[in-house]
């Protein structure tokens, strides 16, 4: 497919239908809720992901893991798949074409430090699942049924793969150099001021592995063109990023590839990296000179990253007041033999509540399973989840209210950088949670309302994420027809890109949401970071904004020059409403299309840099916040949890649309309640091995686990974040909402779980049982 059908194909399944403004001009404001521009295409399915590229003459690759968790491969038998008719290879360390190292080109998002995972490198096996070979076929039957009969013969080595037997091995991160924000100093005495403190709580807590498992699995389909030109369509979270591996790793120049990656069906981080499908389709189709199509199964979803095993302690101590005296926190998470992986888990303790006293450390077990990857929120999800869970078991030994408490230790300032937020609204996310909750109501004992077989709980959290903005260049061409079209080569894995960056465009310039197209998902577009962070509005938002106004002080030189009753007029006084620039003070009128004639033209092409003010934003500490309220029921014979109510207040600048917003909320709400109750992907350590590595036993959160979520927005401005005052929405949602539910169930029956997931058999066990499972 050439580039101009692609992108035609995007167009053509654009929805058209969008709500009028309140004026009923048809200009949507920031602001306004609108439905999603690729909803029509999604719900009927002309939306094409990217196992769904290429011609019947594309060929099928199945990939071969082995089970051994440690060792060299010393035998791979092929003979029986090679026999079957249409098998066409079967690729290996043995027989793969070239590769270059990739410990040469270390890039942030393209792998963890260290020695980065080659797929068939060479003979070594460090995990159980790792692709060890790729079986090439004329159909995906045939390959799956070729991939059985490959036989892989590994010497086994001793391994270890829990996190418990290996924190005698943990070590400090403090020598990476990218990626990593180290925990903050020491301040004060943390030991004697826990010792003299008049309340106090030491709690250990204990994270399982959790896995990805968006819709849409992980899959590569590699066009190799007539002049060797690869046109790639993967499924990713960066098209650039990829196309950036793929061209060093086999020694391409840019040119020779692109990588397209218009409609992702989720990620959640797990395509922030690049996943070994890509780098084995890719090598396929280079050996073949073929098209090549690599699609992981279900059960494959689990042989890359996960959320890693993690295990914490936390110790706080308050005066009588409930002030806070001392914190330590103390983190240990699982990386990797050949990569470091590591995460920010401590450090949002000391942002939350200032503390004079305090002591922090993270450090990583070097494990023989594959590296951890970002998954939603990482490190918060952990971190935030154990401070806030040991803030309400603080309040309950001091006998005061939970949200009191927070209000008592609540930061103005962040104590370890001293410097003031760009904007904090998180008391107003108290305010308003509180009050639609009905937290006042709240009983101040634990078991104090039953209702038939089953304890009520009222629970409430903090939740916290930075907000994030990066680098990106962004085109817009206007032509004569009013049409604008914006160009940068962002992603879109479900959050509401395409719709939210079109309706920043519509409001600036002032035209209809249907007169603007916004592509995306190419890597040979202008720059833009991979879609990660909850920073993608922020930045390629911003973007747009500036491009939009490069554009609109092109729009006005022409005015002037054209219309005498533009003349003085600054871009302060123009207005720009229904395609039309409009002079505030006389009330002259121009067609956008007009001035782009003006010159004798056809369009106008501009583009523009966003470069973070680092000078101004240093100055400041930029976070999202929110407030989480549940209500939960537990039945303590069956040892069930049932979240019956959730209201989350959430202050995150202001929202673009208030539709695609509140939906990554209530996602990320989904996917706290499956992390507190449901999912952990549960390891035989003599094996060394993921075993429920199916949705038949990995279980997840389903409708029936999810009451109605009321998302409330808390009203922020923030124009240190970002141009036009937005912050990123994306991970806040999960943050915090494993500890209330924790909460919940603490004030329901009066036990503490303090490891995730809180499963019927920690619910039903009695005191102190629970924390000899940690």
């Amino acid at each position: 497919m050439n580039e101009v059908s692609f992108f035609d194909d995007i167009d053509r399944v654009r929805q058209t239908q969008q709500p009028m403004a309140p004026d009923g001009t048809g200009t949507v404001a920031i602001g306004t809720p609108t439905l999603r521009i690729d909803a029509l295409a999604k719900v009927t399915g002309a939306a094409r992901y990217a196992a769904e590229h290429g011609d019947r003459d594309v060929l099928h690759g199945v990939v071969v893991n082995t089970a051994a968790a440690r060792g060299r491969i010393v035998r791979i038998d092929a003979s029986r798949a090679l026999a079957l008719p249409g098998v066409i290879d079967v690729l290996s360390h043995l027989n793969r074409p070239p590769m270059r190292s990739l410990d040469l080109f270390y890039k942030d998002m393209t792998a963890p430090a260290g020695s980065p995972f080659k797929p068939l490198h060479d003979d070594e096996v460090f995990y159980s699942g790792q692709p060890v070979a790729l079986v090439v076929a004329e159909s995906l039957e045939l390959a799956r049924r070729a991939a059985a009969l490959v036989e892989v013969e590994v010497d086994v080595v001793p391994h270890e793969t829990g996190i418990h037997g290996g924190l005698v091995r943990a070590r400090d991160p403090s020598h990476f150099k990218v990626g990593y924000t180290p925990p903050p100093k020491p301040r004060g005495d943390a030991d004697g001021a826990l010792l003299a403190a008049a309340h106090t709580v030491d709690a250990e807590f204990y994270a399982g592995v959790e896995h990805h498992n968006p819709m849409e699995m992980h899959a590569s389909t590699v066009i190799y063109g007539e002049d060797g030109h690869l046109t790639i369509y993967d499924k990713n979270q960066g098209s650039q990023n990829c196309r950036w591996l793929v061209s060093r790793v086999f020694g391409l120049s840019k040119d020779q590839v692109t990588v397209r990656n218009a409609f992702v069906g989720g990620a959640f981080g797990s395509g922030l990296r690049p996943q070994h499908n890509l780098v084995l389709a890719t090598m396929a189709a280079l050996k073949l000179k073929r098209s090549v199509r690599v699609v992981l199964t279900r059960q494959q979803m689990f042989t890359f990253g996960h959320r890693p095993e993690t295990w914490q302690r936390v110790r706080l101590g308050a005066d009588a007041s409930g002030k806070l005296m001392a914190m330590i926190h103390e983190a240990a998470a699982e990386t990797s033999r050949k990569e470091d992986y590591v995460e920010v888990v401590v450090n949002w303790s000391s942002q939350l509540y200032p503390c004079e006293n305090a002591r922090f450390s993270y450090q990583v077990v070097p494990l023989d399973q594959h590296s951890p990857m970002d998954m939603r929120a990482p490190g918060a999800a952990h971190g935030v989840h154990a401070i806030e869970v040991a803030m309400d078991e603080l309040a309950h030994v001091a006998h005061i209210d939970p949200l009191e408490l927070r209000r008592i230790n609540y930061a103005y300032r962040d104590i370890e950088k001293d410097l003031p937020f760009s904007t904090k609204a998180l008391s107003d996310c108290y305010d308003l949670g509180a009050q639609r909750f009905g937290w006042q109501r709240r009983a101040a004992q634990p078991r104090a309302r039953t209702e038939g077989h089953e304890h009520v709980g009222w629970g409430m959290a903090t939740g916290t994420w930075d907000a994030l903005q990066m680098f990106a260049r962004v085109r817009a061409t206007l032509s004569h027809s009013g049409q604008l079209l914006l160009e940068s080569a962002a992603s879109d894995i479900g959050t509401g890109t395409y719709t939210a960056i079109s309706q920043i465009a519509a409001a600036e310039m002032g035209l209809p949401l249907e007169a603007v197209t916004f592509r995306l998902g190419d890597s040979t577009l202008p720059v833009a970071p991979i879609e990660g962070g909850s920073a993608h509005i922020a930045t390629v938002g911003s973007a747009v904004h500036g491009v939009c106004e490069k554009l609109k002080k092109e729009l006005l030189k022409r005015a002037k020059a054209v219309d005498g009753r533009f003349a003085g007029v600054r871009l302060a006084d123009a207005v720009w409403r229904d395609g039309t620039l409009v002079c505030r003070r006389t009330q002259a009128a121009l067609p956008l299309g007009a001035l782009v004639k003006a010159n004798g033209e056809d369009r106008i092409e501009v583009q523009y840099l966003l470069l973070p003010n680092v000078l101004k934003q240093r100055k400041f500490v930029r976070a999202v916040h929110s407030a989480v309220f549940v209500e939960a029921k537990v039945d303590e014979a069956l040892g069930t949890v049932r979240v019956t109510r959730v209201v989350i207040a959430v202050a995150a600048g202001r929202i673009v649309n208030p539709v695609t917003a509140r939906s990554q909320i209530i996602g990320g709400v989904v996917w706290g309640i499956s992390q507190a109750l449901h999912e952990e992907t549960l390891s035989d350590h003599k094996l060394g091995r993921f075993m429920n590595h199916s949705f038949a036993e990995y279980h997840i959160a389903t409708n029936a686990d999810v009451p109605e979520v009321e998302v409330l927005f808390v009203e922020e401005d923030d124009r240190i974040v970002s141009r036009f005052g937005a912050k990123g929405v994306g991970e806040i949602g999960i943050v915090g909402v494993a500890a209330v539910i924790s909460n919940a169930i603490f004030h329901a029956t009066g036990k503490r779980i303090r490891s995730t997931p809180m499963t019927p058999d920690k619910v039903m066990a009695g005191p102190g049982l629970e924390s000899s499972m940690i």
